[in-house]
């Protein structure tokens, strides 16, 4: 299956292993950051709206980014995802440190929660987005598991803090929607968006 070049503008690990899965040819951008680890929150904003918002912001950073650059860039479109684990209209980012990750993993303990993925395929005048949206159910947690897991310092790069690829998975219940979604980038909805670009740049004159 063919997929067109993109750039990724991501650091993570984990969407530059699916794409290469995919075979997804791909550039890896290392585009600076604005500020902190995650974006904040605007007053009033849903975690649906800021999910997709700042998706699409990663994606305008990194076409400014490759219009600055020294050099003239290959004609690739930019693809940007963004991650969000929302537990009761709560939007948990990546812990600060281990107290927050164990706070995170106490509020998610026994409980379900909501994990999105927005994706954008993006080049200058032009923008396509799509979005995973996955429940997520947590077995009841004692504190022996949560210090054990914190110990291994899986959650400190995680959004919820934790990884459902890694140790996590021994918590998980019950997935329904996109375990790739969870992971940081959606498979099937990732192939949607690539498949649907390539038929739009096939029919323009």
């Amino acid at each position: 299956m063919k997929f067109p070049p993109v750039y990724l503008a991501s650091a993570s690990p984990r969407r530059h292993e699916i794409l290469t899965q995919l075979g997804v040819p791909h550039q890896v951008l290392k585009v600076p950051s604005t500020g902190g680890e995650d974006e904040p929150r605007l007053p009033g904003e849903s975690p649906a709206a800021y999910v997709e918002r700042t998706a699409r912001e990663k994606a305008q950073r990194a076409l400014e980014y490759l219009k600055q650059a020294p050099q003239r860039p290959a004609p690739h479109p930019v693809l940007a995802a963004d991650t969000t684990v929302i537990l009761h209209d709560d939007i948990l980012g990546k812990p600060a440190d281990v107290d927050e990750a164990r706070h995170m993993l106490r509020r998610l303990s026994g409980t379900e929660h909501e994990v999105r993925s927005a994706v954008v395929l993006a080049e200058p005048g032009r923008m396509l987005e799509t979005v995973s949206i996955t429940t997520v159910r947590f077995a009841v947690l004692d504190e022996n598991d949560i210090d054990a897991y914190c110990a291994t310092g899986e959650p400190m790069d995680k959004a919820g803090a934790y990884g459902i690829q890694g140790l996590a998975g021994l918590f998980i219940e019950h997935i329904s929607g996109s375990y790739t979604g969870v992971m940081g980038l959606p498979v099937y909805e990732t192939g949607v968006l690539l498949r649907r670009w390539l038929r739009e740049k096939a029919a323009q004159p």
